[in-house]
């Protein structure tokens, strides 16, 4: 009963476990079941690509259509937000936007792990695509960087109060980077449990009861093409802001 009770846990799906425990200098460096995810992404995504670019032919096949429509939708949305310089920082936002992508479709499969339902996850890229922001922010501009968090044309008593608030804002966009893929991550996947949950206690009860279960099981279903909706539409969004992101630190006056 144990086991049945863990597998219908909400929370159960979310637990790190360690697949090769390692330890260096006492710092954990276990190989988990998140690593293994992650490992897993990357090496569907490069097999992806390489295996639907292999041919270039003229007339795309329907893999390559596949890849193309990820190179169009990236570098399009580049070039309307930071323009045609901004196709430098291609590879970035476009292993972001697969990465995340490609973990958020692993997630949504039977007995896997999602990667992207854990904040240290998030949290992490979010911290990679900042430290670039600030980083270039202030190798493109100097000093001049700092006139992102000073509104132009603003008089200058209105400044003591203005600045700090575009300060904070600027520290709050890890934050609500990560949180925002988390938490939609988390969520959508513990209602999915919820639900089939419902289901498996439903359809055990018997009699009338088991006729009650198709209930929960067409919400699940459609929850499921939602969550399908709602993978694509996390790694788009985090690719989007990403490039904000950036055009602030191309742009940094207001």
């Amino acid at each position: 009963m144990a086991g049945d009770s863990g597998n219908l846990d909400p929370i159960h799906q979310f637990e790190i476990s360690k697949i090769f425990p390692m330890e260096i200098m006492g710092v954990d460096v276990s190989f988990t079941n998140s690593s293994l995810f992650m490992v897993i992404a990357v090496v569907l995504i490069s097999g992806f690509l390489i295996l639907s670019m292999r041919g270039r032919a003229l007339v795309p096949g329907r893999w390559q259509s596949v890849a193309e429509l990820f190179y169009e939708l990236v570098s399009n949305l580049l070039r309307n937000i930071l323009g045609a310089e901004g196709m430098k920082f291609f590879p970035l936002v476009f292993s972001l936007f697969m990465f995340i992508l490609a973990c958020n479709f692993l997630g949504l499969l039977p007995g896997s792990f999602t990667v992207t339902s854990h904040v240290v996850v998030t949290a992490a890229l979010a911290m990679l695509v900042m430290t670039i922001v600030v980083g270039y922010g202030f190798y493109k501009n100097g000093l001049g960087f700092l006139k992102l968090f000073v509104p132009s044309g603003v008089p200058l008593p209105m400044l003591f109060i203005l600045v700090p608030i575009e300060v904070i804002s600027f520290l709050a966009r890890p934050v609500s980077l990560s949180i925002r893929l988390f938490a939609n991550m988390l969520a959508g996947h513990i209602t999915l449990k919820v639900f089939a949950g419902f289901i498996i206690s439903l359809a055990g009860a018997g009699g009338v009861l088991s006729a009650l279960s198709v209930g929960p099981l067409l919400l699940g279903v459609a929850l499921t093409a939602m969550e399908f909706l709602v993978a694509f539409l996390q790694a788009f969004i985090f690719a989007t802001l990403t490039c904000i992101y950036l055009n602030d630190a191309m742009h940094p006056s207001h």
